[in-house]
């Protein structure tokens, strides 16, 4: 019988709706806390686990005390074998590392980890490529080609695996400078590599950044956007450097390239807002979303625009959703995809949407 190991992240991804960017240390995490931040790593890791009931696999469950495993485990209704010593309440990266090395000393056969790019950092850094590693996706930032698209998905990917056997291939771990993040700038830093079922449909990629020739239709793509803005209605124009181009052709220097920003009237209203703050400046008014696809992954909701949770895409409705994409992004990434966290409101964007490629230029894509 196989074995999988379980690693959960209990802060992973908390700092997403409340607009910090991520949950790297204790006074992090008490802020994030202070603003109402809610823990989202256990409900997705008990999806992840219910998908694996449902398959029908059998496998011994090795996994990390109360809140890093055992408690999902139980939750998802599954005898595990638990591990390990925690703190709870005050988990930190070495209970990762520990479970991680627990975990290669008891021979399992995949660690199915629960977190974000900093999570799968750490299990890297402990074990290397001894072991293979499927990420169940919950952080705010994840970068890294270990994470299954969706927790269903990682469910998936894992009952293959361990019942059919599934390729192994190696797969970038990135992560993050969550400072320099908050500060606006990003810095992205190869890890190391991990190994990870091969799996090209339910699988993520590496994230890839824009390059200096996308300028010319970023610019073209932003000219068109604001021919079909309206007075009297917010738009809310999520991170990256194409809807970056909107806010700059407005005259808008000091937009957030990482964050979400408020425009009403052409102009800069709030900077940098989270969940909370879009679902009060847009209550009774009409409002627009203006979203870009995370270059060769796709997503266009779900990875480092948490604050675009579901309450605030169901105020603003489906059909006031803008997505550009350049035509080279296009190119990486023919199909686009959504991980609110509402598998419900997930499937309603299943389908061709429009989507904005340049000037006077739209295209009907599909969502995954």
């Amino acid at each position: 019988m196989k074995k999988l190991g379980l690693i959960v992240n209990p802060i992973a991804g908390m700092g997403g709706r409340v607009g910090l960017k991520g949950t790297n240390g204790a006074d992090v995490v008490a802020k994030a806390l202070k603003l109402g931040a809610k823990p989202v790593s256990s409900a997705r890791a008990v999806e992840t686990l219910r998908v694996l009931t449902r398959a029908g696999v059998e496998f011994e469950l090795i996994t990390y005390q109360d809140e890093m495993g055992a408690a999902e485990a139980s939750e998802a209704g599954l005898e595990a074998r638990v591990v390990g010593r925690i703190t709870s309440g005050q988990t930190t990266a070495e209970d990762t590392k520990n479970a991680a090395g627990e975990m290669l000393e008891l021979g399992v056969d995949l660690i199915l980890a629960a977190g974000g790019d900093g999570t799968m950092s750490d299990i890297i850094e402990a074990i290397g490529t001894q072991v293979p590693v499927l990420g169940i996706p919950t952080g705010v930032k994840m970068h890294s080609a270990t994470f299954a698209n969706t927790p269903e998905s990682a469910g998936q990917v894992a009952a293959h695996f361990l019942s059919e056997g599934l390729p192994l291939r190696d797969a970038e771990v990135m992560d993050i400078d969550e400072d320099a993040y908050r500060e606006n700038r990003l810095i992205a830093e190869l890890k190391g590599y991990a190994r990870v079922p091969y799996e090209p449909v339910m699988m993520q990629t590496t994230k890839e950044g824009s390059t200096g020739f996308e300028l010319a239709d970023q610019k073209a793509i932003a000219r068109w956007t604001i021919e079909l803005m309206e007075r009297g209605r917010m738009y809310i124009l999520g991170p990256g450097t194409t809807t970056r181009a909107v806010a700059e052709e407005l005259g808008i220097y000091n937009s957030t390239l990482l964050g979400v920003d408020l425009i009403l009237d052409f102009k800069l209203l709030v900077r940098d807002v989270n969940e909370r703050q879009i679902l009060e400046a847009i209550k009774g008014k009409p409002a627009t979303i203006i979203v870009s696809p995370i270059g060769k992954q796709g997503f266009i909701l779900g990875r480092g625009n948490q604050q675009l949770s579901p309450a605030v895409v169901r105020e603003v409705g489906k059909k006031n959703i803008l997505v550009l994409t350049t035509p080279h992004k296009f190119s990486l990434t023919p199909t686009l995809k959504v991980d609110t966290g509402d598998s419900e409101l997930d499937d309603e964007f299943r389908g061709y949407i429009p989507v904005i490629v340049g000037y006077l230029q739209t295209r009907m894509v599909k969502v995954v």
